[in-house]
C-alpha cells in the first residue's frame, strides 16, 4: 500500500469520533434556524376602544427619574405680616369735617398677623389651585378728629363728645379682632416654575375680642392718656371679602366688609370698613 494513502487512513481513525460530534452539532444548529425562519409572523387586533386603552396608561410608570415639578404640595399665600389702611364706605360715612366718623386714612392702620395656615391642594397630579384656610389676629384703629372720641349712651346708641383740653395730641378708636380666612388660590408658574404669579379671593370672617377708645392730650405741660375699653355697639362678629395678589416678595391685599360696621341699637347709618395694603413679611 502507498505510504500516503496509509498516512490518510491512520490520521482518519485517529479524528473520526470528534468529526462525527462536530458534524451532528453543526447540522442540529442548521436545523434551528431553518425552523425559527419558517415561522410566520402573527398580528393580534385587540377589538377595544383606544381612549380607554390610553386612560390607563401613567406617564409616571413609564419615565424614570427626571424633574417633575408637579411633585410638590399645594402651598398657599396668607401666613405672614400685613400691614393695611383702613378706611369706611355707605351711608354713614360721609367724610364731612364735621363727621364724627371722620379719619385720617394714612394714620388709620390695621395690623395682621396671620399666624396659622392650612393648605389643601385641589388638583391630583398638579399643585397650582387649592384652598387656603387659616387664624390669625388683626390690630386695626382708626385716627378721628383730635378734638372728638366717640361714647355709648346706657340705650347702646353711640354719640360724639368734643374734646376741650389744652392741648389734644392724638384720639384713635381701636378694636382687635381674631380673623379666619377661606381662599381659593390660583398660581401660574413662571421663570422655570422657580417663583408663581398667585392671585386668591374669598371669604374673611371676624370675632371681635377687644375695642377701646384713646385720648393722648397735654393739661397742665403734662402727657395725659385716656383710655376707654368697650363694646361700642360694634358687631361682635364680622364677615366680607378678601382679594390677594402677589409675585414672590410682592404681595398686595384689599378686604370689604359685607356687615355693617355698628349694631342697629347705635342708630348710625351703614358704614362698611374697607382695607388695603400690603405684605410686609411671609411665612
Amino acid at each position: 500500500m502507498n505510504k500516503k494513502v496509509s498516512f490518510i487512513i491512520y490520521f482518519y481513525s485517529l479524528i473520526r469520533p470528534k468529526a462525527n460530534f462536530f458534524l451532528f452539532v453543526l447540522c442540529f444548529f442548521f436545523h434551528v434556524v431553518q425552523s425559527f425562519s419558517q415561522l410566520p409572523d402573527t398580528m393580534h387586533i385587540i377589538q377595544k376602544n383606544p381612549e380607554k386603552l390610553l386612560k390607563n396608561l401613567r406617564i409616571q410608570n413609564v419615565t424614570q427619574g427626571g424633574f417633575n415639578f408637579w411633585n410638590d404640595d399645594f402651598s398657599g399665600h396668607w401666613a405672614g405680616i400685613d400691614f393695611g389702611f383702613n378706611t369706611l364706605t355707605g351711608e354713614g360715612f360721609s367724610g364731612d369735617s364735621d363727621d364724627y366718623l371722620e379719619h385720617d386714612i394714612i394714620r388709620s392702620n390695621s395690623l395682621y398677623a396671620n399666624i396659622i395656615q392650612q393648605s389643601i391642594g385641589l388638583q391630583k397630579t398638579r399643585n397650582t389651585i387649592g384652598l387656603v384656610i387659616g387664624l390669625g389676629l388683626q390690630f386695626k384703629s382708626y385716627r378721628l378728629n383730635q378734638n372728638t372720641t366717640l361714647e355709648t349712651t346706657p340705650a347702646g346708641k353711640i354719640e360724639s363728645r368734643i374734646l376741650h383740653f389744652d392741648d389734644n395730641q392724638k384720639s384713635k378708636f381701636s378694636m382687635t379682632y381674631i380673623t379666619a380666612p377661606f381662599l381659593i388660590e390660583f398660581q401660574l408658574p413662571v421663570n422655570h416654575y422657580g417663583n408663581r404669579l398667585f392671585v386668591s379671593g374669598g371669604l374673611l370672617a371676624g370675632y371681635r375680642i377687644n375695642s377701646h377708645t384713646k385720648i393722648k392730650y397735654r393739661t397742665d405741660r403734662k402727657k395725659e392718656k385716656l383710655k376707654t375699653p368697650g363694646d361700642f355697639s360694634l358687631n361682635d362678629f364680622k364677615y366680607g371679602l378678601m382679594l390677594r395678589l402677589g409675585y414672590r416678595q410682592f404681595q398686595v391685599f384689599v378686604n370689604y366688609d359685607l356687615q355693617n360696621m355698628f349694631k342697629d341699637k347705635a342708630l348710625v347709618p351703614d358704614v362698611y370698613p374697607l382695607t388695603f395694603g400690603v405684605t410686609l413679611v411671609s411665612f
